[in-house]
C-alpha cells in the first residue's frame, strides 16, 4: 500500500466519523425542546461539517477518493438515540449522554491516528485542531448535562 493511500484511508475513517457526528447532532436538534440545546447541537453539527470538508480536502490532495457518507454503525447509533429519547423520562439528559459518548469515541479515533509518527505537518496540525475542538465540546456537553439533570 502506498504511503498516500494509507494516510488517505485513515483520514477517510475520520471523515466517516465526522459525517456520523454531524448527522447525530442534526438528529439531536429534533429531539430536544430547549432552544439553547438546539443552538448548541446546531453549532456542533456545523463544526463537524467543517471538519469533514477539511478532511476531504486533505484526502483529495493525496490523489485519493474521499468517502461521501456516514457508516452503518453511525446510523444505528442515531436510531438508538431517537429510541432512547422516546422512552426516557429526561430526553435532553439522555441525548446529551449519547452525544458525550459519541464525542469521546471520536476523540479516541483522533488520538489513535495522531499516534502515527509519520503524518505530514499539515495533517498533524489539522488533527490537533479538530481534537481540541472535540474536547472542548465534550467539556461543554458535560456542563449542559449537569444543568439539565
Amino acid at each position: 500500500m502506498k504511503y498516500s493511500e494509507e494516510i488517505s484511508n485513515k483520514l477517510n475513517e475520520l471523515l466517516v466519523k465526522n459525517y456520523d457526528a454531524e448527522k447525530g447532532y442534526l438528529n439531536a436538534i429534533d429531539n430536544v425542546e430547549s432552544d439553547r440545546l438546539k443552538m448548541f447541537f446546531k453549532r456542533r453539527a456545523s463544526e463537524r461539517s467543517e471538519f469533514a470538508k477539511e478532511l476531504r480536502t486533505e484526502i483529495l490532495q493525496y490523489g485519493e477518493i474521499p468517502e461521501d457518507s456516514g457508516s452503518f454503525k453511525g446510523t444505528m447509533h442515531r436510531n438508538w438515540m431517537s429510541l432512547k429519547s422516546t422512552f426516557s423520562s429526561n430526553n435532553e439528559e439522555a441525548i446529551l449522554e449519547e452525544a458525550i459518548r459519541g464525542e469521546e469515541a471520536s476523540l479516541e479515533e483522533y488520538n489513535e491516528l495522531m499516534k502515527e509518527r509519520n503524518l505530514p505537518p499539515s495533517i498533524d496540525s489539522l488533527l490537533v485542531k479538530h481534537k481540541n475542538s472535540i474536547q472542548a465540546a465534550i467539556n461543554t456537553e458535560k456542563v449542559h448535562e449537569e444543568l439539565v439533570s
